[in-house]
């Protein structure tokens, strides 16, 4: 039997997951709030001219994004685990380094490199004695088809993971019988895997998308006035909170109809694997032009992806070394880690919470609260921006009067001032990634354990403490690793609620790119992309051994993008 102690802290563990999901659904109130609130002349100017724009636009970067990530990711995926050739052990886990480079940094990078005054131009035009851009042609990079071709080398391997996880767990007898009835390579991808995996590959686009939708430093670079765009313009540039989050409802309406789309992408095809043991399926072997072929196939997203930018990067920030002693880099860098670390550890603490909280009382109210919370990550930081600002500005207020009546002095925008809207709109952001980390860690520990603990006389917490934590170690490790890196590399957020004169990374970069001093964004960037290798080095090996276990064999939902993105079906 449980005592009143037991149920005491069962009951606390509960709230802290409702706690979790208030902090996730108040952005949300606020934003529906603040969107009702009479915005003037600016509305009727947004409605006629700038919605319909920056929607036509938002939509045809997305469609171009998720054709493009399809045909990489889905194409990668098929060569690297069904088909022999030289190199293919090496592209399994290289395919995924693009995800270490943030999209608004590839992005300065091309436009560095392929702008009219960038080292490619102006070779052509020595080489050849042009004088002019308009004595040649030259694709314009800072475009909308710029932006898709860039977005979609840092975004693909999303649809890449997925995929890859997809093939994996499928029965191979069903390709093994499939070439047996003479079926051809071509023929079994496109009749049987392709269908197959199809749920998967959904589920890969749409977290590709979401990060498309997030974006504002790479369209801003490129000139490409999205929705997120026009919420950073509204806000900023017209002094209008109104029509920002009127702005941010469409937007909103845009992430819960991916969510729909990734949800009926999985609900209508479902394929099980009974067997007990996961068996691969016998790989085609590829030699002479078609193993030359899929080489180049899988070398060009990694070279155009991460080569060239990383190169770039490493050329012009050896020019600018001095800055290794700046006191401007040296804050920036300050500030990103202290930012981080806190929001990683806060974000982890809520993510463990929650997931204990359900492992104790599995009801109703804690099943809505884990939907709510993990709905975070489908949220873009601009529209956390909106929501977060007017409730911290008002308990802002509301500090400032209890101090001047008690203590005598104004304390000013404390929270806001201080970076508290930060840390709350990465923890509310990313709580979905560690918790999805964390509730599959809890879900491998026997149920046996915990009674084992409780018949000891153990309560709820100190079940946690000296059985749980201890087992999940790895697990928290590999979720604070992830957290804290994406911290690190967040841009939207960052620059809306950043207090005055506080810069971390990611801002120094988007504002020297922004005033078109690339060399000065090289450093900071690459010491962004340098930190952003580590997951992925940890995921590459964390992915493989994965699945040559016997998880190997679960749906494809919870196979794929096990350190990289959240589960999704908890935000529906």
């Amino acid at each position: 039997m449980i005592g009143d102690a037991g149920k005491s802290s069962e009951g606390a563990w509960s709230g802290l997951a409702l706690v979790a999901a208030a902090l996730v659904l108040i952005p949300l109130l606020a934003i529906g709030w603040i969107a009702l609130s009479p915005a003037g002349d600016v509305w009727h100017h947004l409605l006629t001219t700038v919605l319909p724009r920056s929607m036509a636009t938002t939509l045809i970067l997305m469609a171009g994004v998720g054709v493009l990530t399809t045909v990489l990711g889905v194409g990668t995926a098929w060569l690297t685990t069904m088909c022999r050739f030289p190199g293919r052990g090496w592209f399994d886990w290289i395919l995924l380094i693009p995800l270490a480079i943030p999209t608004y940094i590839v992005a300065f990078a091309y436009v560095e490199a392929l702008d009219y005054t960038g080292p490619l131009q102006s070779a052509l035009r020595s080489v050849f004695g042009f004088k002019t851009s308009r004595d040649y042609w030259f694709p314009e990079v800072r475009s909308l088809g710029g932006a898709i071709f860039v977005m979609s080398l840092v975004l693909y391997p999303y649809v890449y993971l997925t995929c890859r996880a997809s093939f994996l767990i499928q029965i191979a007898s069903v390709f093994d019988v499939s070439r047996t009835l003479g079926a051809s390579p071509w023929r079994v991808f496109f009749t049987v895997a392709l269908p197959m995996t199809r749920p998967a590959a959904v589920v890969g686009v749409s977290l590709a998308l979401m990060e498309c939708l997030n974006d504002i430093g790479a369209v801003t670079f490129f000139g490409v006035r999205t929705l997120t765009f026009s919420v950073y313009e509204t806000w900023l540039n017209r002094s209008s909170l109104e029509g920002a989050a009127q702005l941010a409802v469409a937007m909103l309406l845009m992430v819960f109809a991916l969510l729909w789309v990734e949800r009926q992408g999985r609900r209508h095809q479902k394929f099980h694997n009974h067997s007990t043991k996961h068996l691969q399926p016998s790989r085609f072997k590829l030699q002479g032009w078609r193993a030359a072929v899929a080489f180049t196939a899988c070398a060009l997203p990694v070279l155009l992806g991460f080569g060239i930018p990383a190169y770039i990067l490493v050329k012009m920030a050896s020019r600018r070394l001095e800055q290794l002693m700046d006191g401007a880099f040296l804050a920036a860098i300050s500030n990103s880690l202290f930012l981080a670390c806190i929001a990683s550890v806060l974000t982890v603490s809520l993510s463990v919470a929650l997931a204990y909280g359900m492992r104790l009382q599995k009801n109703v109210i804690l099943s809505l609260a884990v939907r709510f919370s993990a709905i975070g990550y489908a949220i873009p930081g601009t529209i956390l921006a909106v929501g977060i600002l007017v409730p911290l500005a008002n308990l802002d207020g509301v500090l400032n009067s209890f101090s001047k009546s008690t203590f005598g002095y104004a304390t000013g925008p404390l929270l806001l001032g201080s970076g508290v809207g930060l840390i709350y709109a990465y923890t509310v952001r990313f709580l979905a990634i560690s918790f999805g980390q964390i509730d599959s860690g809890f879900a491998k520990i026997s149920p046996h354990l915990d009674m084992a603990s409780r018949t000891l006389g153990r309560t709820a917490s100190q079940t946690l403490w000296q059985v749980h934590l201890p087992i999940l170690k790895p697990v928290l490790l590999s979720a604070l690793l992830l957290t804290f890196v994406d911290c690190m590399k967040e841009l939207p957020a960052t620059i809306l609620l950043r207090p005055f004169n506080f810069e971390t990374l990611a801002t120094t970069v988007f504002e020297a790119a922004s005033r078109e001093a690339f060399e000065d964004a090289a450093l900071p960037a690459l010491a962004i992309v340098l930190v952003g290798l580590l997951p992925v080095i940890l995921l590459a090996r964390t992915s493989a051994q994965s699945f040559r276990s016997k998880s190997s064999t679960r749906p494809p939902l919870e196979a794929a993008v096990p350190l990289a993105s959240p589960d999704l079906s908890a935000a529906e």
